[in-house]
């Protein structure tokens, strides 16, 4: 029996790096200074509002301030009060990409802190991600595993961006109202209002580094921290410039944290090469900052999609 000739196939050619493929490297830890990811939640005249406000004017230490307001000026009632001042951008439709732009307009606009007010329209509120889910079932059959695939995006998308903006960034939510029967002072039961769970994605609290929770009585609740001073703390009318200054001891105690300004000038620069595009965007990516927020012109963008788009038109032009 004549064995056939072996077959020579021609090995695949080895592909050019792109953005993303870069190696996984474990390196030292080390304590970074960091900026605030505040959240409040509480029922309605629980005085969210207002803590978180005077919170993200302590926090952005006579810097500027700008208000994220979805609450139909609520906050601007405040203007005057104490000292704080702010700009504020109104908002009357929420969906998850217009907040991502708002984010990337004031990151542009360079404000050291940021109020939103609140973010639990953009979960339920008009053209949020539950009426986006919606809409995408609605085209697919009302399927609702298609729905969620175009809204899961949006909603993670506008968490990176929250995430990445380069200040401080507090944001109140509205709680799911519940009653419970309590025994007053005399033992009579008599019902009480209770705020059991923010009105956004199922345990977004994780994405925060502490997460209060208000009640009626004006009484902050600290159900999570990661800054020591403020763990399990329950302070009744909370002095929000009391604690913006327990977390900036916290969050200043570290070494000098990346700055997201810096990494994009070295993506500007005239000099630039794919290259050196594809290292700055390993690099970022190394430091979490890929989602930082970014206006290109009119489009909000990321700064990890900012530096690919350059380093592939510089490759586009190169092999012209």
């Amino acid at each position: 029996m004549t064995l056939p000739a072996p077959k020579r196939t021609a090995q695949p050619a080895p592909q050019e790096a792109e953005f993303g493929d870069g190696e996984f490297v474990f390196r030292p830890a080390t304590k970074e200074q960091a900026k605030a990811r505040v959240a409040l939640m509480g029922v309605s005249g629980s005085g969210k509002t207002w803590t978180g406000l005077a919170l993200a004017h302590g926090l952005a230490a006579g810097g500027r301030l700008a208000v994220i307001d979805t609450e139909r000026g609520s906050a601007s009632k405040y203007v005057g009060t104490r000292g704080i001042q702010f700009d504020t951008l109104q908002m009357y439709r929420y969906d998850p990409r217009d907040l991502v732009k708002a984010l990337a307009v004031a990151a542009k606009a360079g404000f050291d802190a940021v109020l939103i007010d609140s973010l639990s329209h953009f979960w339920k509120g008009t053209d949020g991600t539950l009426e986006q889910v919606d809409r995408a079932k609605a085209r697919y059959g009302n399927n609702s595993f298609a729905g969620w695939k175009e809204g899961t995006p949006m909603q993670n998308q506008m968490i990176d961006a929250l995430l990445s903006y380069p200040g401080h960034v507090v944001a109140t939510m509205r709680a799911h109202t519940e009653w419970s029967l309590e025994r007053n002072k005399s033992g009579v039961l008599e019902p009480k209002r209770l705020g059991t769970r923010a009105e956004q994605r199922r345990d977004v609290e994780y994405e925060f580094d502490v997460v209060g929770s208000m009640d009626v009585d004006t009484t902050l609740t600290v159900i999570k921290s990661r800054c020591p001073a403020l763990h399990k703390q329950v302070l009744k009318e909370p002095d929000g410039a009391q604690v913006a200054r327990q977390l900036l001891g916290w969050l200043e105690d570290g070494a000098r944290a990346a700055d997201p300004g810096e990494y994009l000038e070295r993506a500007q620069a005239p000099d630039a090469t794919y290259e050196g595009l594809l290292a700055l965007y390993a690099e970022v990516e190394a430091r979490g900052l890929l989602a930082s927020p970014y206006l290109d012109g009119e489009t909000p963008t990321s700064l990890g999609e900012y530096i690919r788009a350059r380093g592939t038109a510089l490759k586009q032009a190169g092999a012209r």
